[in-house]
């Protein structure tokens, strides 16, 4: 599947496990592969991020801003069967009396609905977890982005609060965004 076609038509979605990642610093999720940025990744993020349903949420990304805050140790490519569908990103407080991480995510349209963010969340909650040694992940999407919302929940975050006026949206105005976080305990999987 390229950026833009219907992933559904690429490969099975249930069912089928993603691919051995064995011997990289992949991670694999039950369909998706989160495969660590790089130079090779930013024309797809370009082409994700442009899109009008994501851009309203991710407003602003231009090729320098991408270089400079999508690419790196901290961020993964979401591929499905070999393509790239996605991106998630992670940060990391450590302060010891404040340890925790925050993350975040954006598909391309043509993957929304099918569990694939929740497949990628899941997988990269479970590194930050298990392998980072967090006890705490925060995400803090738009107060309106129901979508968002509600798959969040499915991997076990919940609503801590709404911020007010938190982020200045592509409209240039200041909107809510909702903090929501998931404990180690609380994490089903």
């Amino acid at each position: 599947m390229t950026v833009g076609h219907s992933p559904s038509t690429a490969a099975p979605l249930r069912g089928a496990p993603a691919p051995d990642v064995e011997g990289t610093d992949a991670l694999a999720g039950q369909v998706v592969v989160l495969r660590p940025t790089g130079s090779e990744h930013v024309s797809a993020f370009i082409d994700i991020l442009r899109h009008p349903e994501v851009e309203r949420w991710w407003g602003g990304y231009d090729l320098e801003r991408v270089r400079r805050e999508l690419l790196g140790p901290h961020g993964y490519a979401v591929e499905l069967a070999g393509d790239v569908i996605g991106l998630v990103i992670f940060h990391e407080e450590d302060d010891p009396d404040y340890r925790h991480a925050g993350v975040d995510i954006a598909l391309h349209p043509d993957a929304h609905g099918q569990g694939l963010g929740a497949d990628a969340l899941r997988t990269l909650v479970r590194y930050l977890f298990t392998r980072r040694d967090h006890h705490r992940i925060v995400i803090d999407p738009a107060a309106t982005n129901e979508r968002a919302i509600r798959s969040y929940e499915r991997v076990g975050f919940r609503p801590v609060g709404v911020m007010r006026r938190y982020e200045r949206g592509a409209d240039g105005t200041w909107h809510d965004g909702l903090l929501m976080d998931l404990l180690r305990e609380d994490f089903p999987g």
